[in-house]
């Protein structure tokens, strides 16, 4: 028997903590006899002192035990999963999920909503009449047999120990802590029984890593606790100094998906993206025997129309209508003001504020202050430029979607301010910056 304030005070001394002692805390947490105060001291003496490799170790294993571990035994393929740090326009999820799955993996994933400026898968696959997002374990493990895929928000059954602790995190300033995020990640993820995980740690000025140290410090830890773990990882550190898609949006994003994979239209650095990241599943999960026949599977998915069925059916059986791809303006809303913004000088495109093109989606009304917000599916941007890009008078910078004149007024305002159009060669950053295994990171 332990007490929480010896712990804490441990901790907070700098000293370090056993296993057994970390899985006092996180049971506390789990049945609520450590008090939110305690949480957040025990969060801000983490936050001062980090946690050395055996104790992330034991507060991952912890959190994961909190809860169910899902089993796979009946399924006929890998189990695999990815994870994003997030940004702006990065609707990944909802293209690489039903991709692997259709090259003969089974994807679980449990996802989260947007805050701040950056967009939540939940929210996107909402914006979809009827979808539901909250699904009993059972009921996810059967369509995630049957299509191949689901996606849904973290139930009370999986790692319910991270969702307490991060809701304390929350309102702490505690979020940043690099080992509380490799805890709070791979908790949920070695929760779904997965036998691959890539990470895509984004980096730039709409990521919540700004700065190359941290990112490669987070890639390396998660990928270093996971493959400890017994999880095979891989992390990529990926740009978020442009947008990574055409549009920032919920249900503008769901549509770019679709286009995406009907290959209707393919965005370049999404494209690339998405393909550094499958083929790195698909190698994980004994699929592919390297990188460059990964990357050819999945061209041959997407080709084949393999993907876009895995998609239609993982809509259909979490509620969706069974013909969203056929019929998207049947069934996604559209905003009643809708225009192009005009750039007030030609010349190329140097540089976009990342993070202020995923504001104005938040002040259109599709995204969040706070966690308790409400989200207006049908705003946000479309068609974005890019960086490197020439724009003439008559070449719009994006199109706004508001919900009303006033707001279409500001939000041209702010990407008048967000983007930087001048008269020079635009340096352009690459899709994929580094590649760090687990083995590597040991």
């Amino acid at each position: 028997m332990y007490l929480i304030e010896e712990l804490i005070l441990k901790k907070r001394d700098g000293l370090s903590l056993d296993k057994a002692e970390i899985k006092f805390f996180v049971e506390g947490v789990t049945t609520d006899t450590v008090s939110d105060a305690q949480i957040a001291a025990f969060a801000m003496a983490v936050w001062f002192q980090g946690l050395d490799l055996s104790e992330q170790m034991a507060l991952t294993l912890a959190m994961r035990d909190s809860g169910e571990v899902l089993q796979w035994s009946q399924l006929d393929g890998p189990v695999l999963d990815k994870h994003s740090t997030g940004g702006v326009g990065d609707l990944v999820s909802l293209i690489l999920g039903p991709l692997v799955a259709a090259c003969g993996a089974y994807v679980p994933m449990i996802s989260g909503r947007g805050l701040a400026h950056t967009g939540g898968t939940l929210d996107k696959l909402e914006s979809i009449p009827g979808f539901t997002t909250s699904l009993t374990v059972e009921k996810f493990q059967r369509l995630v047999q049957a299509n191949g895929i689901a996606i849904s928000g973290q139930t009370s059954a999986l790692a319910p120990a991270d969702r307490r602790f991060y809701a304390v995190r929350d309102v702490t300033a505690t979020v940043a802590s690099i080992p509380l995020i490799v805890a709070s990640i791979l908790s949920k993820k070695l929760a779904e029984g997965l036998d691959g995980l890539v990470m895509d740690v984004k980096l730039g000025s709409g990521a919540f890593m700004r700065e190359a140290d941290k990112a490669q410090q987070l890639a390396r830890e998660i990928s270093r606790v996971s493959c400890e773990a017994g999880l095979p990882c891989t992390a990529l550190i990926t740009d978020m100094n442009i947008p990574l898609a055409g549009s920032a949006g919920n249900a503008l994003e769901v549509r770019e998906a679709i286009d995406f994979l009907t290959g209707k239209d393919r965005h370049g650095r999404l494209n690339e993206v998405v393909a550094a990241l499958g083929s790195e599943l698909l190698v994980l999960g004994g699929l592919a025997g390297n990188l460059e026949q990964g990357r050819g599977m999945i061209a041959r998915s997407l080709d084949s129309g393999h993907a876009v069925e895995r998609f239609s059916s993982m809509v259909a059986g979490q509620g969706g209508p069974g013909d969203l791809v056929e019929h998207p303006d049947r069934y996604l809303q559209s905003a009643p003001f809708s225009r192009p913004v005009f750039p007030e000088t030609a010349g190329v495109v140097t540089d976009i504020d990342t993070l202020g093109l995923g504001m104005i989606v938040v002040h259109l009304g599709g995204g969040r202050h706070d966690v308790g917000d409400s989200v207006d599916p049908r705003v946000g941007l479309s068609d974005i430029c890019t960086t490197g890009q020439s724009l003439g008078l008559d070449t719009s910078i994006a199109t706004v979607h508001a919900a009303s004149e006033a707001d279409w007024q500001q939000a041209r305002a702010s990407l008048l301010t967000a983007v930087r159009i001048e008269q020079r060669e635009a340096d352009i950053p690459p899709v994929v910056y580094q590649r760090i295994e687990g083995a590597q990171a040991l």
